[in-house]
């Protein structure tokens, strides 16, 4: 039966594939009992389920070392869940329940997966308590397999033709897939800015979120249409309306296509004023996208990716290594890479044993007040991004600041990191640039030991409008709320710009606005001359650059930021984008 959900519209485009449910839960299995004369079949039909997850984990491992972007990590992980499922506890004693209890296969393992992960809540030691999650993973795949849900993603036909469909998906679930080509996804919980929202607009892939009841309601195999423009998930359609997706989705190629030939076009106004556009990325697998539209940096590189999905905390070492690969991979162009910045709906495995983070910490302890109370953490990754500098044309950013104190501890905390390299006679960039990000309002309307103290200013405006608005943006029963034409943002976008231009500082925008084409003129016309962005939006807002006049905007925009009725504040934006 078709039927059509709608939701909040996160990554542009259109997607036509098959539903691949991801559940994060146990599957809870029912109990029965077996015939003494069937308990030989239940044994075999377990013992087939081990060996094909024990098959298809042989089949990852493969990938993992055959594809040149998969985590170095992945390997190790793949093996030690191999070790896992071959464990006398989870591949004998089920076995000894079905015999004793003649129960059948999918609810002896759940017994005894309970048994296990009770014994290693009691665990001291942080490192091994973790470990139950990899049983629980395991456990789960086996499951999946005896209760005829074991297809692996990508197995049918094209890898395109995958949709994910689940109840919510963390940053650390949505950079996974960037080892894979799917369709798009869509889920029950979610905002439009939420970093997992961010992640898809990174993988230039359709995604729907907020749909409250797409998970239940729909079935693996389903066909879905997601239309990740207007929000709208339409599920098992009929031929009129797929038809029609398709030669939408035909279309939108097309433009995509046209779109290419910028690639090496200047990124220069009518009026002859040079934008700078640079691009987000959030691994160093990302680069590949930065060169395929030319981009003019890297903006805004997100380092806290490279410490999800993993139970130990990358080393100084690996760091170095991940950011050199990137400064080496761009010759003569600008790297700018952010600290650390955990928190909200960024979590990671490795660290929850190391320092507390807040189930609610978008008010608490995250970015930079997390790095100055974990200052081992933070110095091995200072000396990591110090050193990288000797490689290219590097830029610390640093994330959340709104005190003075914490400028002047993060200042210290580098002077102490070049001193250690000094020190070990390693060399780096002693002029090193180092900038302050302002997503805070405090930061915004304090400047001042902003342009005292750091080289340039980079306006973060995913958190600053949930700051200035007090919305979670994570949570999808405010979103609505949730307003980057509010204009408290916008004043304080312009004051930032203003600030910077009087101190001779440079700006940029590196949140989600400076992708936003339809915002392009706006922030030209405010005086902003560098902007990041996920590469696959630089095109599009490069082709805005292009046929825009700075000087003609100034004063329109001036106008606008005058206006306190958001309704006409908007129909001046139409304006200014229709000239």
């Amino acid at each position: 039966m078709s039927f059509v959900l709608h939701g909040l519209a996160v990554s542009q485009g259109i997607a036509i594939g098959y539903a691949h449910l991801v559940s994060h839960a146990t599957f809870e299995v029912a109990q029965y009992q077996v015939k003494e004369r069937d308990i030989e079949a239940e044994l075999i039909r377990f013992d087939d389920a081990l060996a094909a997850v024990h098959a298809e984990l042989g089949v990852l491992k493969v990938e993992a070392g055959a594809s040149p972007g998969a985590p170095a990590e992945l390997s190790a992980f793949v093996d030690l869940h191999a070790m896992i499922l071959t464990d006398p506890l989870l591949a004998e004693v089920p076995r000894q329940l079905i015999r004793e209890r003649r129960c059948n296969a999918e609810w002896a393992l759940v017994q005894q997966l309970e048994q296990i992960t009770a014994q290693f809540d009691e665990i001291e030691d942080a490192y091994l308590r973790e470990r139950k999650h990899d049983i629980v993973q395991v456990v789960e795949r086996v499951l999946k397999v005896l209760l005829g849900h074991g297809h692996k993603i990508g197995r049918r036909g094209r890898d395109e033709d995958i949709i994910i469909v689940a109840h919510d998906l963390s940053p650390a679930d949505t950079i996974q897939f960037k080892q894979l080509k799917i369709g798009g996804f869509v889920t029950d919980l979610g905002g439009a800015t939420s970093h997992t929202a961010i992640v898809a607009r990174s993988l230039a892939i359709p995604a729907v979120v907020g749909l409250h009841h797409a998970r239940p309601l729909i079935r693996d195999e389903d066909l879905l249409i997601v239309d990740g423009t207007r929000g709208v998930l339409i599920v098992d359609p009929d031929h009129r309306v797929l038809q029609e997706y398709r030669l939408r989705k035909s279309e939108l190629e097309i433009e995509r296509n046209k779109l290419k030939r910028l690639r090496t076009s200047r990124s220069i106004t009518l009026d002859g004023e040079t934008i700078q556009l640079c691009a987000n990325i959030e691994v160093p697998q990302d680069i590949e996208k930065v060169k395929e539209v030319d981009a003019a940096g890297i903006g805004l590189f997100r380092t806290e990716f490279l410490f999800m999905n993993r139970d130990e905390l990358p080393g100084e070492d690996e760091q170095f290594e991940a950011y050199r690969s990137v400064v080496k991979a761009l010759p003569g162009k600008p790297v700018t890479i952010r600290s650390l910045d955990l928190g909200a709906d960024k979590t990671a495995r490795a660290l929850r044993g190391v320092a507390r983070i807040e189930p609610n910490p978008a008010l608490g302890m995250r970015a930079i007040r997390y790095c100055l109370a974990e200052p081992h953490i933070f110095l091995a990754q200072l000396r990591a991004i110090l050193r990288a500098s000797h490689y290219g044309q590097v830029r610390l950013l640093v994330p959340m600041l709104a005190h003075a104190h914490e400028i002047e501890q993060t200042l210290a905390m580098v002077s102490l990191a070049k001193e250690q390299l000094r020190d070990a006679k390693v060399k780096f960039d002693d002029s090193l640039e180092i900038g302050g990000m302002i997503e805070i309002p405090a930061a915004a309307l304090a400047l001042g030991p902003f342009l005292k103290h750091l080289d340039f200013l980079s306006i973060g405006t995913n958190d600053l409008i949930q700051y200035t608005l007090a919305i979670d943006r994570t949570d999808e029963a405010v979103a609505y709320l949730y307003d980057e034409l509010h204009p408290a943002v916008l004043r304080l976008v312009a004051l930032t710009i203003a600030g910077g231009r009087r101190a001779g500082l440079p700006v940029a925008l590196c949140g989600e606005m400076a992708g936003d084409p339809g915002l392009t003129r706006l922030l030209l016309g405010m005086g902003l001359r560098q902007l990041s962005m996920h590469p696959a939006q630089l095109l599009e807002v490069k082709q805005k650059v292009m046929k825009s006049d700075c000087a003609l905007l100034r004063g329109r925009v001036a106008r606008l930021l005058r206006q306190e009725d958001p309704v006409r504040q908007r129909e001046q934006l139409i304006k200014i984008n229709a000239v």
